[in-house]
């Protein structure tokens, strides 16, 4: 049973009542989003609500709050729970009861059979909180992945927690300040990343629960504890190919189709690539069984739009596309240009809905588009693929040979070079250099260093913005340091804050849209399978991203499965989106050079290059990956957040 909600709650831990006007407050902003149930539960010097939307048949009428009088625990969640079945067991629950179980009612059973350990034994995406009235204590947690957003105040004797930033602004006793910590890391970042430690947002007095970690409050503390960690599996060794195959194949499969559950229609988002390709064949023969259909969403360039790219590339993906569902069978296609919209255009709402600044601004309008497109369609559970390039399709050809040179294993080394000159076209040998530059990195000779003017210098300078930077083995572009890459896998699957802003454009998007996004490539229990095998099981035969290949063969044609030639780019069209509307544009950014506060934020001169740049060149739709577009669109949308306050 899964429940989509917004949560809200108040605990005041010198024991005072909580008004009602505060919890009318708190709550006041989630009308914003519709909903099949609205419902509060208060206790002396507590208050929860949950603002439900139902999107399985068992989830209709469930209550949450929800008070369980027998262990005095009461839980307010946002919540869908995947492992079901193995909590079943480890619960013991009777078989009975299990079919009408609500995911929130084996959370507090978890709880109180591990207490503080319990999220390490779920599975799927979440975020709750529950009271404990016997130990007078209010713990949480927010999922591994971070699909589920949880924001909280804790100042003196008062803590609030919210899914939304709006909620807890509107408590009197929370000032709305900016928080120049965040955003000075915000922009020494020069990557995706937003920040270092996914606990900061953008306002000075309320953080956010970081992905994988828990909270517990207590009258005299407030304290959050990373409550997973995926260093130390134990190997996982078969005797042959196939059994790692067949294995990782189950393990997915369940990953699968346990996201399925909705008494709404099923989608997936679909490209032509392998990650998403693969979801949606899995679902789609599972659904087959169930007599019933699934709907897929591709997004593909404007009809008026060129494509520049060159033959490795390939912006328009319908070919590959279409090649996936004629071979899968059972899904009904959609396929979308949102040819009246563009990263410049659907800004203003894009920062109402997430709440933050953002940085993927490329693809922002598409992402958007394509949950209202699935809303129209009455999806529930929208499914995708894009969380997958560290697990599923791990595989880095070139690294793997690295690793093979430096281990001096010469016969494999030739022998797989031999298969993916075959593969990806071009004589064997030519790649041995690039492979010794990668095994040996000082034959490539001192390396530029990243210059990032994007912050204003004397705040860069004034800050200890880069030692912290160091401290988190992260360099100025945003990229790990290190260049090992089995390391650098494991700290994405570790650290999990680079996918903090995305998946928080998720699920806000998702209440406003009463649909789940949901991720089977980032499942723990795929996750843990691809860490635990082989480093050989995912390059093989000339074949990067091998096991996924291998496991798709009879899902997927041989056109997309065994494709290494051609890679798919979604965002090439975004700039010629812009030049439409580039006058408009380029007299907003003329405004924004008078902007005092952003200056204090932003290096002036970078920002007046990168904007005289445009003024005599305008926008060069085949120059996608300019930074100077970049600088200008970040700093556009700082500046319009900025006047939000």
């Amino acid at each position: 049973m899964n429940t989509l909600s917004a949560i809200a709650g108040i605990y005041h831990r010198d024991k005072s009542p909580v008004p009602t006007e505060h919890s009318n407050m708190i709550m006041g902003p989630l009308n914003q989003f519709p909903a099949d149930y609205i419902q509060t539960w208060r206790d002396d010097n507590i208050f929860l609500g949950c603002h439900a939307q139902w999107i399985t048949p068992e989830s209709v009428g469930e209550v949450l709050p929800y008070y369980d009088h027998e262990r005095k625990l009461a839980i307010t969640a946002d919540a869908i729970i995947d492992n079901r079945q193995e909590l079943f067991e480890k619960l013991q629950i009777d078989a009975h009861k299990r079919k009408l179980m609500s995911d929130s009612e084996l959370i507090l059973l978890s709880y109180f059979k591990w207490k503080e350990d319990c999220p390490k034994f779920l599975v799927g995406d979440f975020a709750f909180m529950i009271w404990d009235k016997n130990a007078q204590k209010m713990f949480g947690a927010r999922d591994y992945s971070g699909y589920r957003t949880l924001y909280y105040y804790s100042q003196q004797g008062d803590f609030a927690f919210c899914t939304t930033i709006e909620g807890l602004l509107k408590l009197p006793y929370i000032e709305k300040k900016i928080n120049q910590d965040w955003f000075t890391e915000y922009l020494a970042i020069g990557g995706m990343m937003d920040t270092l430690d996914g606990i900061s947002t953008p306002y000075k007095f309320i953080n956010q629960i970081p992905p994988a970690h828990s909270i517990s409050i207590t009258k005299d503390t407030v304290s959050t504890n990373k409550y997973i960690t995926l260093k130390s599996l134990k190997p996982i060794r078969y005797k042959s190919d196939d059994e790692y195959v067949e294995h990782f194949k189950e393990i997915f499969e369940e990953a699968v189709t346990d996201r399925l559950r909705s008494n709404k229609k099923i989608g997936s988002q679909l490209s032509g690539g392998l990650d998403s390709g693969a979801v949606a064949s899995f679902a789609a023969r599972y659904l087959k069984s169930q007599n019933k259909n699934l709907d897929t969403f591709s997004y593909i360039p404007p009809s008026d739009f060129k494509d520049f790219t060159p033959k490795n590339l390939m912006a328009d993906e319908r070919p590959f596309i279409k090649s996936t569902i004629q071979y899968i069978g059972n899904i009904k296609d959609h396929y979308f240009d949102f040819s009246d919209r563009s990263s410049y255009s659907e800004i203003n709402e894009l920062l109402d809905i997430i709440e933050f600044p953002y940085k993927f601004h490329e693809n922002s309008f598409w992402l958007k588009g394509i949950f209202e497109a699935a809303n129209e369609k009455g999806i529930g559970i929208l499914l995708n693929g894009d969380r997958g390039n560290f697990n599923v399709s791990w595989g880095n050809a070139l690294y793997h040979y690295s690793s093979l040179l430096k281990k001096i294993k010469w016969f494999r080394l030739f022998e797989e070079l031999n298969y993916y000159s075959k593969n990806v076209g071009g004589p064997r040998l030519r790649r041995i250099p690039l492979i010794a530059k990668i095994a040996y990195p000082f034959l490539a000779g001192k390396q530029p260093m990243y210059d990032n003017n994007f912050i204003n210098p004397e705040l860069k300078k004034n800050t200890n913005v880069l030692n912290k930077l160091t401290s988190f083995d992260i360099n100025e572009s945003g990229s790990f340091k290190t260049k090992d890459i089995n390391r650098l896998r494991l700290m994405h699957l570790e650290d999990l804050v680079p996918w903090n802003s995305g998946n928080t454009l998720n699920c806000k998007l998702s209440l406003r849209h009463s649909l789940w996004k949901r991720d089977p490539t980032h499942d723990l229990r795929v996750i843990r399978y691809c860490l635990s095998i082989p480093d050989d099981q995912f390059v093989q035969k000339g074949l990067d991203r091998a096991l996924i290949r291998r496991a798709t063969k009879n899902y997927l044609p041989d056109k997309v499965r065994l494709n290494q030639r051609i890679r798919g780019v979604q965002s090439a069209d975004w700039v010629h989106r812009m030049d439409k509307e580039s006058d408009k544009l380029i007299s907003e950014l003329n405004m924004i050079l008078k902007d005092e506060r952003l200056l204090t934020l932003v290096n002036k001169n970078k920002l007046e290059d990168a904007l005289h740049i445009v003024k005599n060149e305008g926008f060069k739709t085949d120059d996608f990956t300019n930074p100077n577009y970049t600088i200008l669109m970040r700093c556009l949308i700082i500046s319009r957040f900025l006047k939000k306050f």
